[in-house]
């Protein structure tokens, strides 16, 4: 389970191995920046990968024009529906 964060520290440590902090030093340098922003940039645009992948429904093509079709021809309610609707609280 994800923890909360803490807002009253904005630090960050990690552990890496030296072959893998070589490697970024060097995107660090060619691309003429510092090694926080680099990171930072780096995972704040994964982050933001991640969350559009779980958070948004891709349809294709065809799916979409089935939800415009359905919305714009919804079908008849069928009995459970109903029944559901007049277990409803009437409102007054």
């Amino acid at each position: 389970m994800p923890r909360e964060p803490v807002s009253e520290n904005s630090r960050v440590a990690l552990r890496i191995r030296p072959v893998d902090k070589a490697l970024i030093m060097r995107a660090v340098a060619l691309s003429q920046t510092d090694m926080t922003d680099f990171i930072v940039r780096t995972a704040l645009r994964e982050a933001q990968s991640v969350v559009e992948e779980y958070e948004q429904i891709k349809l294709t093509k065809r799916d979409s024009q089935l939800v415009m079709d359905a919305l714009e021809k919804p079908p008849a309610p069928n009995a459970k529906l109903r029944k559901a609707a007049r277990a409803l609280p009437k409102l007054t």
